[in-house]
């Protein structure tokens, strides 16, 4: 019955409400120093994916996932970086589709269900021969990404895959959608939808006709932007349809590979489906931790120092490799 206790420290005292955690690391926080290198990793569907590399020489790699609208240089993914190659691990991060600064080749783009370029990345790390274990971190989206991936179909995990590390996962995109719908949250919401609606509106100049400009105008929150472009871009009927598909909770009972979930209690964007605590009782795999505080990715730590999600993975991730 694999629920964990949290024994995380609590947030600055000023920091304990969800939403002021969530600003604070995310706007407020300096990502520290890592010395990437980018390799840019060519599709077979004639589009790209941008890896950033960060080598220790270690037999053991972490690959980092970030979440929505993203990318690799955020300081949450710098945070865990540094964390993981200070443990002894090389780390890959990820830039989804679009998320590297360079706009994707494809009228589509990246969705929160998606794994089929997880597991080409992964394939590419693993053919170069260089290691003998991978875990995996996903933050929000990449953690949902993530999930699904360890989850729709287990026995095409490659066996390296040893453990994996899923922060403030949105684990049910439909209840998802209407808490980031609230009037508390519209601040994120508007942060979010601003990019959204820019990387279409350049995706038109390359594509004539994707979408309807005048709608995207009026787009005001997820369930529009996601019924304009999300969905029928990536082959769901509408955005019912995809979150439900792409959510990671229908699948977590099937994980097989030890892994965290770490969502926060006071997580403004979380709703109480996103804490998966029936398939954490059935599945010995699935490890759930629920700390009082965090926001959303945020884990500020009460002094300075590694984030309170990083000093985590690292116990679990060192814990799970050890045994």
């Amino acid at each position: 019955m694999p629920l964990l206790d949290s024994r995380l420290p609590d947030a600055p005292l000023a920091l304990r409400n969800g939403h002021l955690e969530t600003l604070f690391a995310g706007l407020l926080r300096r990502g520290p120093r890592v010395a990437f290198v980018r390799e840019r990793l060519e599709l077979e569907d004639g589009d790209f994916l941008d890896l950033d590399w960060s080598r220790t020489g270690s037999r053991r790699l972490a690959l980092i996932t970030h979440g929505l609208e993203g990318h690799s240089r955020r300081p949450y993914v710098l945070g865990m970086a540094r964390a993981l190659n200070a443990a002894g691990f090389d780390v890959l991060a990820r830039n989804l589709r679009g998320c590297s600064g360079e706009l994707n080749r494809l009228p589509k783009a990246y969705h929160s269900g998606e794994t089929g370029d997880l597991r080409r990345v992964l394939a590419h790390a693993l053919a170069s021969g260089d290691y003998d274990a991978v875990v995996l971190v996903g933050f929000s989206v990449g953690g949902n990404q993530t999930l699904r991936f360890l989850g729709e179909d287990p026995a095409a995990v490659p066996g390296a895959v040893a453990a994996a590390v899923c922060v403030s996962v949105p684990c049910d995109l439909t209840t998802t959608e209407r808490a980031l719908a609230r009037p508390g949250n519209r601040i994120y919401l508007n942060n979010f939808l601003k990019t959204l609606r820019d990387k279409v509106r350049r995706k038109t100049r390359t594509f004539p006709g994707l979408v309807n400009l005048d709608r995207l105008a009026r787009v005001r929150d997820f369930q529009d932007f996601d019924d304009l472009f999300t969905a029928p871009r990536h082959g769901f009927r509408d955005a019912a349809q995809y979150y439900a598909e792409a959510s990671s909770l229908p699948v977590l009972e099937a994980v097989r590979v030890p892994t965290l979930i770490l969502n926060a209690k006071n997580d403004p964007f979380l709703t109480p489906e996103c804490f998966p605590e029936a398939q954490a009782r059935a599945n010995p795999a699935l490890f759930l931790e629920t700390p009082a505080t965090g926001g959303h990715v945020g884990f500020v730590p009460p002094w300075p120092g590694p984030y309170r999600s990083e000093l985590r993975a690292v116990e679990f991730l060192g814990r799970v490799l050890a045994s």
